[in-house]
């Protein structure tokens, strides 16, 4: 079984659209947008790799930008197509993230990675996953790579929910070091900021901003959903005036990497 196979079982049955939805993804799908939105200009040209079901693609499409999607589960596509408005400039194509050849190089203004990196496990594939996002992006374009975090799947899946035990017996957590191990089959790659940071270092970027995407809101899920407005939008200033403070990258189950093509 592949790793698109792994990827197509699990995205079948898992609600992507509600999840963005919902209080805890509500805060990262704000955060994200927030950052594209300092960088849009009219005119620009999108691209979006992994696109999913379209929840970006979409957005910024209905904001007038000309946005072309990638997706490689053909799941997604259906639902990506279903959701797509008349008006809306916006394209899909079905293809893999490691290779964009349909795609000419220096073309984008904005290119969002969010999702691949999430599925990826050498370090071979996600430096072509990163050298293809930043080839097909014009030069002085912006590029955002989305990654999972170790450390919060540690504390969240491995303590909170008690398979800290199931994990080291399975070598899948080192109890010296606290480093997890995934394959395809886990579905999740997960990262530290040292593991992103030299993944970056052959590429010819600026580092714009890196940041936690959602900070602490994964951990407290059903605290979230039983705030009140007022509460939960005090939550949100907190979150988006402290999300690039580097204490709490670690913490989030989703970082941003916001760089420059040089």
């Amino acid at each position: 079984m592949d790793t698109k196979k792994y990827l197509a079982d699990y995205y079948g049955q898992y609600d992507e659209e509600g999840r963005l939805l919902t209080r805890h993804g509500k805060v990262e799908f704000t955060t994200t947008m927030k950052y594209i939105e300092k960088y849009l200009n009219p005119g620009m040209r999108i691209m979006e790799i992994g696109a999913a079901t379209g929840r970006y693609s979409h957005t910024l499409a209905r904001m007038g930008y000309q946005v072309d999607a990638v997706e490689l589960l053909e799941h997604n596509i259906e639902i990506f197509m279903s959701n797509t408005e008349a008006d809306e400039s916006v394209t899909i194509t079905r293809g893999n993230a490691m290779d964009l050849s349909d795609f000419e190089s220096n073309t984008y203004d904005i290119t969002l990675l969010l999702g691949p990196m999430y599925h990826l496990f050498t370090k071979e594939d996600k430096q072509k996953a990163l050298s293809e996002a930043i080839r097909v992006t014009k030069k002085g374009g912006i590029i955002f790579a989305a990654y999972c975090m170790m450390d919060a799947s540690i504390l969240g899946y491995g303590f909170r929910r008690g398979n800290i035990h199931d994990l080291i017996e399975k070598t899948m957590l080192d109890p010296v070091t606290f480093k997890a191990y995934s394959g395809p089959w886990d579905i999740w790659a997960l990262h530290r900021k040292g593991d992103i940071d030299e993944l970056m270092s052959d590429f010819h970027v600026t580092r714009l901003h890196f940041l936690a995407s959602d900070g602490y809101a994964n951990h407290m899920r059903d605290v979230l959903e039983a705030m009140d407005d007022k509460t939960y939008e005090l939550f949100i200033r907190y979150h988006l005036a402290t999300c690039e403070n580097q204490d709490m990258v670690g913490y989030s189950n989703h970082t941003l990497d916001i760089f420059r093509k040089d």
